[in-house]
């Protein structure tokens, strides 16, 4: 999902060397970021200026029953490109998650601490401290509900259109999670302005327009669609997909992009623009 953006957004100021372990693109190349001789292999021969790392699991509930995978991924991947960005000396960008915090604020800026309550959230809150930790030369950019890749999006959001397409005319959405979504696009574009500063360090990038719930976020698309008077949203609560979704989730991930604000370097657009833009543009032949 974010993959695509970024080579989009970077390929036409840099030469983008982009890889997967997973090649459904020509523009991709086979790396495991858990090979550490193989990384090296990749940076010798390439020599970046700027290493982003965005290789991770990130299904929860894979990651909470795989734990030992998670980690060999999210963590150990992670310090592979760490260990070898401060060898070479490259700065290194480390797309993290909101899934890092426990939920028991509202809100969290770039300066909360995390206390992750899953696998998935704790094994990418690791890698995030060794980035700390082992470098100087990085940027930590903490994602929120990410939007955007279009058939390559396994996310909420294809799953409610998926719904609307089979002809559903019920829906159900939870409304007591919250947090913040970030559109791929956005994400990848801010990232770019933020590394040509070189004010190295720990960011929050998501969406403007506050917290949400899912249930905010289906209701936005039957908006959008023009479908509020066709389809029925129900709003339920976490344990009605408790089977499906059993890892532990905060009950707040929404994030505030403080540290942007502040540099004047926030450039993330309001979720509703945001969405509606993804709909027209990936979804729009779809339904």
């Amino acid at each position: 999902m974010l993959g695509k953006a970024v080579y989009d957004v970077f390929s036409k100021e840099f030469e983008v060397k982009a890889t997967d372990i997973d090649l459904n693109e020509l523009w991709l190349s086979y790396l495991d970021t858990r090979d550490h001789n193989q990384v090296k292999k990749t940076i010798e021969e390439f020599k970046p200026n700027y290493i982003l790392h965005l290789a991770a699991l990130t299904d929860l509930e894979y990651c909470e029953k795989n734990p030992e995978e998670a980690y060999k991924t999210n963590t150990l991947g992670t310090e592979n490109i760490a260990i070898l960005a401060k060898e070479f000396d490259i700065p290194m960008v480390y797309i993290s998650t909101a899934g890092i915090f426990d939920g028991k604020k509202e809100f969290y800026d770039d300066y909360d601490l995390p206390n992750p309550l899953s696998h998935y959230g704790r094994s990418k809150y690791m890698g995030e401290l060794f980035v700390q930790n082992h470098l100087t030369k990085f940027f930590v950019c903490r994602a929120g509900w990410m939007m955007g890749g279009g058939k390559k999006d396994k996310k909420f959001i294809p799953k409610i259109v998926n719904q609307i397409k089979e002809g559903k005319t019920e829906l159900h959405a939870v409304e007591d999670l919250y947090g913040t979504p970030t559109y791929t696009k956005d994400l990848a574009k801010n990232i770019l302005d933020l590394i040509k500063t070189k004010y190295y360090g720990i960011y929050n990038m998501v969406c403007s327009g506050g917290r949400v719930s899912r249930y905010d976020v289906a209701l936005e698309i039957l908006k959008i669609l023009n479908l509020t008077d066709k389809v029925k949203l129900n709003k339920v609560y976490t344990n009605f997909f408790k089977e499906s979704f059993f890892a532990p989730r905060p009950g707040s991930e929404a994030l505030i992009n403080r540290k942007l604000n502040l540099r004047n370097l926030n450039k993330m657009r309001d979720w509703k623009v945001c969405l509606r833009e993804y709909l027209e543009n990936e979804w729009a032949n779809e339904i």
